[in-house]
């Protein structure tokens, strides 16, 4: 796969992103990519002025290409952008998303260097206010998300899942694109897929994106409930995937209750709860090392907040959500 030959096409579902799109768009436009590029926008039924800014990008630039996604949904809207993609390299960008310079062109080298079938780094968290920086260092702690290199880094090498995601075209086809069935959880099922078909998934801390976390506990409560919902209907779909990372949340809700409930009769119980809550408040002071004092004192509350709504988010999925077939592929 010489990089000087490929033409690779950009993916970015879009939805409510007049604040972020232009920017967003700006930065894959000005890559380092030394071959053909383009972008290709599935802009959904936006509430704000985002088809407006997609409009006026397309008109003023013919790499950027628009395409309709009627439903709104992430799945749909990169599928969409796959079928009108014409490029033997698929890069997955979020309209949010902030890419370095040689993102492209280093995530390219690296297909070519590996042979894999999708390549992706670092998902790094970076706030502006105290509760987002506060957010960013429990995203980037083992304490607050587990060992997952996509978030805390680590060497080079095959991965489960890595984030957003560089795809050799063939793979996508193969595997039949993304399932839309996934409203969360759709990066992935799809590497499980690609994985279980013989292809490969590498990780590379060369590639960083960044990331601008939730600003407000609401809104991270819901993303996270949102994640532990959908994780479980992967492992409903794909029995044997929730490993121990996965289970960790679900497990310490159930025993913090149960510990909870069983020291109104048994307080030695108690220790648990206040276990946790000084593990909490002991790894999210750490974990803020280097940050004000604003800031790390709200780490150890992002912390809890993910743990608390990722385990009940998993416990409470409702068995419905698992039971729509596939109904669409990328061509």
């Amino acid at each position: 796969m010489p990089s000087e030959v490929q033409r690779v096409s950009v993916v970015m579902p879009v939805l409510d992103e007049e604040a972020h799109l232009a920017a967003s768009v700006r930065q894959v436009l000005q890559q380092d990519w030394p071959g053909e590029l383009e972008v290709v926008l599935a802009v959904g039924p936006c509430s704000d002025d985002t088809p407006r800014v997609a409009a006026e990008m397309a008109a003023a630039d013919p790499r950027v290409v628009l395409v309709d996604n009627p439903s709104g949904r992430t799945p749909d809207g990169l599928n969409r952008a796959i079928e009108a993609a014409t490029g033997e390299v698929v890069a997955r960008v979020d309209a949010h998303a902030e890419i370095p310079p040689d993102y492209l062109r280093l995530a390219v080298a690296e297909l070519a260097e590996t042979g894999a079938d999708n390549v992706g780094g670092i998902m790094h968290a970076v706030g502006r206010t105290p509760f987002e920086r506060a957010v960013a260092c429990a995203m980037t702690s083992p304490l607050g998300v587990g060992s997952a290199r996509f978030h805390v880094g680590g060497g080079a090498g095959p991965a489960d899942t890595v984030y957003l995601g560089v795809f050799r075209r063939e793979a996508l086809r193969r595997v039949g694109g993304y399932d839309p069935h996934f409203a969360r959880a759709q990066d992935w099922e799809m590497n499980h897929r690609i994985r279980t078909s013989g292809g490969l998934v590498w990780f590379t801390p060369a590639l960083r994106v960044t990331y601008r976390p939730r600003g407000s506990v609401r809104r991270l409560a819901r993303q996270y409930r949102d994640y532990g919902r959908w994780r479980r209907v992967v492992a409903r779909q794909h029995p044997g995937t929730a490993g121990a990372r996965y289970l960790a949340a679900p497990a310490m809700v159930v025993g913090t209750l149960a510990a909870t409930a069983l020291g109104t009769r048994w307080r030695p119980a108690l220790l648990v709860p206040l276990g946790y809550a000084v593990g909490v408040g002991l790894g999210g002071w750490s974990a803020g090392r280097g940050e004000p004092p604003a800031v790390r004192a709200r780490v150890p509350l992002a912390m809890a907040t993910m743990h608390w709504s990722w385990g009940i988010g998993f416990l409470t999925s409702p068995r419905a959500l698992a039971a729509a077939p596939r109904s669409s592929a990328a061509e």
